[in-house]
């Protein structure tokens, strides 16, 4: 089977490394895996993995962007996949015009992932156009059918997978450690609350420093890492955040690591990783990545994050924006000697491949090719 994915392009981000991780997993189970984007830094990991990248400017949420339809259409008559999987809402304009532009026989079989729960309006419309839907949660589920017209026979729910061999199978490296505690001395003999996201004030993180103000005041020794880069480039925000820290005391108890391509070892070096979004977010991949490796999550009870934790470790859900329960919640975790982690099958990386070829499979059949 030649699938071919579709994003704006290969830069950090969770779909971003869920496109590249999806790749992999492809290859390996021996299909033909290609990426369309305008590129960035991940395009060698993929290569590396043995997927192929085709670079197109379809990443701007432009008018201009529509120019790409017919270089996109012929890269569709040259190119010829099985599938066409579209990961968001620029790309798959372009990718379905041109798509459509096809003669229907000729037509790839078209699959859309709602990653978010976009505004609803016109624009965001396009990605309940494909022939088949993947919902990453049920929450997400339940926003397409709230807000589009959609058969819920159309709509599957696939949890984004997390490589549980990575995370869990491979030890804290010793020498990581070593050079963390050289940079960053503060830490050494520290218990360490872990905050990751962009930075951005619906993900928290001016919460989480109230959290660390009221925690440090009865233990010391525990230290915050906020590890993340601006989003948008809002260097307003990182001002903000960092007249917060120190107008609570914080400068010796809170460090900004800024973007990292280490979260495996940060989790590992992580006592507890805390999620406090302040609005409800689709799936929540850092909670289950931090799980997979050990760590437990403290987690406001609300969207995506609810599910996951629900499922993994319930014992770290905290009522929506409630400080007070958050500061009890992450107290009486950091306590916890051998804390009760669970990663059901649907959440690891495997199920997630395998559920999504059934959903192609399906499409396929419906165009007649039930044997690819």
């Amino acid at each position: 089977m030649k699938v071919l994915q579709v994003l704006p392009a290969l830069y950090s981000g969770g779909v971003e490394r869920g496109t590249v991780e999806f790749a992999a997993e492809l290859v390996k189970r021996g299909h033909d895996a290609y990426v369309l984007s305008s590129g960035g830094p991940m395009v060698d990991q993929l290569r590396a993995q043995g997927a192929h990248h085709v670079a197109l400017p379809i990443h701007r949420k432009s008018l201009a962007t529509l120019g790409q339809i017919r270089p996109v259409r012929r890269l569709l008559e040259e190119l010829r996949p099985d599938v066409i999987h579209l990961r968001s809402r620029m790309p798959a304009w372009v990718t379905y015009l041109a798509w459509k532009k096809l003669p229907a026989d000729r037509r790839p079989g078209l699959i859309s992932t709602f990653h978010g729960m976009y505004s609803v309006n016109r624009y965001s419309a396009i990605m309940s156009k494909a022939e088949h839907l993947i919902a990453v949660s049920d929450c997400v589920r339940n926003y397409i059918l709230d807000a589009y017209r959609v058969d819920p026979e159309r709509i599957s729910v696939i949890q984004r997978g997390v490589d549980t061999r990575t995370f869990r199978e491979m030890p804290l490296d010793p020498a990581w450690r070593r050079q963390m505690l050289e940079s960053h001395p503060q830490l050494r003999d520290r218990k360490i609350l872990l905050m990751p996201g962009r930075l951005s004030r619906w993900k928290g993180q001016l919460s989480f420093l109230d959290v660390m103000a009221r925690l440090v005041r009865d233990n010391d020794q525990l230290h915050g890492l906020i590890v993340g880069g601006l989003e948008g480039g809002k260097q307003h925000f990182m001002r903000e955040l960092e007249t917060r820290r120190q107008a609570l005391k914080l400068d010796r108890h809170v460090t900004f690591l800024g973007q990292r391509d280490d979260m495996h070892e940060l989790y590992l070096f992580a006592d507890v990783v805390c999620h406090m979004s302040t609005k409800p977010e689709p799936f929540g991949r850092t909670l289950t990545e931090a799980l997979s490796s050990g760590t437990p999550v403290v987690a406001f009870e609300r969207g995506g994050a609810a599910e996951s934790l629900n499922a993994c470790f319930p014992e770290g859900l905290v009522p929506p924006d409630d400080i007070d329960a958050f500061v009890e919640k992450a107290r009486a975790v950091l306590s916890m000697r051998e804390p009760s982690i669970q990663i059901p099958e649907r959440f690891r990386l495997e199920a997630q491949t395998e559920a999504t070829l059934s959903v192609y499979r399906q499409v396929l059949a419906r165009h007649g090719k039930a044997d690819v």
